[in-house]
C-alpha cells in the first residue's frame, strides 16, 4: 500500500499504471487522487539532487483528469458518518458523551459538522437550513446509538447514555463495536483453541485484508499444508465468489502459516505481519469478553493462541523448544537428548549442551544462550487471606509473591521473537477458576517486572458449603511452557444470617 511509504523517498518515481485489482468486485479500479498523490509525495530531493521526477504512466482519456486534480486544491471530507459508532463508543466510555444532546454537542465541533453547510450533497442533505441540519444530525445520532444499543455496547435509559462492559473492552483496546459484539456471541463455555481462532479470524478488523488478482493457485497449495481445515465461507459462496475472497478465510490460512513457520510470497507475509500486529488486541480483548461471562476455556484458548502468535508454534504438535532460536532444524538431536523444553536446556550440562550446539556459528550461539536466559524462570508463593473466616458468597484475597531468576543489575528486555513482526513486552495473567464447572471466577492482568512482584486478586467465594478446590494458573502472553497451575482449596463456612448478627448485636447491648 502506498500509505505504508512514508518515509521512502527517490528523485524519480514511476507510476506505472493508475488502475488496481479490487478482488472483491472482481474488477480493476482507478486509484483515488489520494492515492495517487501520495505516490507522487514520495518524489523528493531530499538536498542530493536538483530536481525530483514522477513520471505517471495512465490512459489517454484520465490524462486531462488527473491534471485537474494535480493542479487545483483537492476538498477534504469528513468520513466521520460512516464511522461514528466507534467513536461515539469510545466518547460515551470516557464520560465525554452522557446523553445525546451530549452527543449532538459533540458533533458541532467537529469538521463533519463544518462541511455539511459547505457540501450538503456529498452527505445527502436536501437544504442547509437549521431545521435540515438538525434533522440530520438528529437521525444520524439516533441511528448511531440504536446500533450500539443492539450490539450491547451502551445501555440507554430514555435521553441517559451509559456505556457497558462489551463497550469498555472495545474503546479500552481499540477495537470496532461489531467485533466485540461478535465475540459475545460466538463464545461459549466449551469453545476451545480451534473455536477461538476461528472467531478471532472472524474480527471486523480483517475485512481490509487485501485480495488480489490470480492468487487462488498459491492459497490452494498453502492451505494444502495447513494441519487445522479452514472454515467456510457461506458469504462469498452465496455472492458467486471463491472462498479467497473471504477475509475470515484468508486471515485463517495466513495465521496458520505463521504457526507453521511457511514461508510466503513478499505480497502474503506482508498481508501476515499486517494481521499479526491486529491480532494481539484482538486476543486480550477477547479474554476480557470471555472472563467477563465466567468461562475458563475461552479465556485459556486465547491466552495460549497469544502465545502461540508471538512464538509461531502450534502448541499442542510442536515440541516446546522449537522456540529456542536455532532450533527447529535440531529437533531430532533435542529428541535423542531428551531436551522437550527451554528448562531441559537450563538443567543440561555444559558438555552435553555444546554437544547439542556444535555446528552453529557462535553468532548462533549466543542468540541461543540470549533466548535462554531471557525466558521467564518464576517461583510463585501464594496464600489466602484468613482461610478459617471465609463464608459462602464472602470476599476472598489471595496473595502472591513471584520471584523471577534475574541479574538485579539488568533489566528485562522485551521478548524474543524472532517471527513477530514489531517489539513486544511481556504480560502475564493470574487466572482463578473451578475446571470441574468449567467457570471463571477471576482474572487479573500483570505487567512486565523484573525481580519481584507481590499481587493480590480478590473473588466471591463459592454459595456451597464445604471443601471447595479450585485452580489458580498463571499464564504469559509472549512464551509457552512457562505457566504454571496450582491447587486453591478453601473450606468455605456457612453464612451468618442477618437475624443472628442482630441478636448477637442485642445481646451486646445487654
Amino acid at each position: 500500500s502506498c500509505w505504508a511509504l512514508d518515509h521512502v523517498h527517490a528523485p524519480t518515481v514511476v507510476i506505472m499504471g493508475a488502475e488496481k485489482y479490487c478482488g472483491r468486485e472482481h474488477r480493476y479500479v482507478d486509484y483515488s487522487v489520494p492515492e495517487v498523490l501520495q505516490m507522487m509525495g514520495r518524489a523528493s530531493t531530499l538536498a542530493l539532487h536538483e530536481q525530483a521526477l514522477c513520471l505517471l504512466m495512465c490512459m489517454a482519456g484520465k490524462r486531462d483528469f488527473y491534471l485537474k486534480f494535480l493542479h487545483e486544491p483537492l476538498p477534504l471530507e469528513s468520513r466521520l458518518d460512516g464511522h461514528l459508532h466507534d467513536a461515539m463508543n469510545s466518547e460515551v466510555v470516557a464520560k465525554t458523551i452522557a446523553s445525546k444532546q451530549d452527543a449532538v454537542d459533540y458533533l458541532t465541533w467537529t469538521l463533519l459538522y463544518r462541511r455539511l453547510v459547505q457540501n450538503p450533497n456529498y452527505y445527502g442533505l436536501q437544504g442547509t437550513s437549521h431545521e435540515h441540519l438538525s434533522d440530520y444530525l438528529s437521525e444520524l445520532i439516533e441511528s448511531t446509538l440504536a446500533d450500539l444499543e443492539a450490539a450491547k455496547c451502551v445501555s440507554m435509559d430514555e435521553d441517559a447514555v451509559e456505556p457497558t462492559n462489551l463497550g469498555m473492552i472495545a474503546a479500552y483496546y481499540q477495537i470496532r463495536y461489531l467485533t466485540v459484539e461478535m465475540f459475545a456471541l460466538s463464545l461459549s463455555a466449551k469453545t476451545k483453541l480451534r473455536g477461538v481462532l476461528d472467531i478471532i479470524s472472524a474480527a471486523d478488523e480483517f475485512e481490509a485484508l487485501p485480495v488480489r488478482h490470480r492468487e487462488e493457485a498459491v492459497l490452494d497449495r498453502i492451505a494444502l499444508r495447513l494441519p487445522v481445515p479452514l472454515p467456510s465461507s457461506s458469504t462469498a459462496e452465496a455472492e458467486g465468489m471463491g472462498r479467497w475472497n473471504s477475509p475470515r478465510v484468508r486471515t485463517h490460512l495466513l495465521l496458520q502459516a505463521h504457526f507453521s513457520r511457511l514461508a510466503l510470497p513478499a505480497d502474503l507475509a506482508a498481508d501476515q505481519q499486517w494481521c499479526l500486529l491486529r491480532v494481539m488486541p484482538l486476543l486480550q480483548a477477547l479474554v476480557d469478553v470471555a472472563s467477563s461471562m465466567g468461562w475458563l476455556a475461552p479465556a485459556l484458548a486465547a491466552m495460549e493462541l497469544s502465545q502461540m502468535s508471538v512464538q509461531a508454534i502450534w502448541e499442542s504438535r510442536d515440541p516446546l523448544v522449537k522456540q529456542v532460536p536455532h532450533l527447529s532444524e535440531r529437533l531430532d538431536k533435542c529428541t535423542l537428548a531428551g531436551v522437550q523444553s527451554v528448562f531441559d536446556i537450563m538443567d543440561m550440562e555444559d558438555d552435553d549442551r555444546a554437544r547439542l550446539l556444535n555446528g552453529l556459528a557462535p553468532r548462533q550461539v549466543a542468540e541461543v544462550a540470549a533466548f535462554v536466559n531471557r525466558y521467564p524462570n518464576i517461583e510463585v508463593d501464594y496464600q489466602v487471606d484468613a482461610p478459617k473466616d471465609i463464608c459462602e458468597g464472602g470476599l476472598v484475597s489471595v496473595r502472591l509473591s513471584l520471584n523471577r531468576e534475574w541479574d538485579d543489575d539488568e533489566e528485562v528486555g522485551p521478548v524474543i521473537a524472532p517471527f513477530f513482526p514489531s517489539v513486544r513486552m511481556e504480560n502475564w495473567w493470574v487466572v482463578i477458576g473451578d475446571p470441574q464447572n468449567q467457570a471463571l471466577v477471576a482474572v487479573k492482568r500483570l505487567g512486565m517486572f523484573s525481580k519481584h512482584l507481590d499481587v493480590q486478586v480478590e473473588f466471591n467465594a463459592p454459595e456451597r458449603v464445604g471443601t471447595v478446590k479450585w485452580k489458580m494458573f498463571l499464564m504469559c502472553d509472549a512464551f509457552l511452557g512457562c505457566d504454571q497451575e496450582f491447587d486453591l482449596e478453601m473450606d468455605v463456612q456457612p453464612a451468618e444470617d442477618d437475624d443472628e448478627e442482630e441478636e448477637d448485636e442485642d445481646d451486646e447491648d445487654l
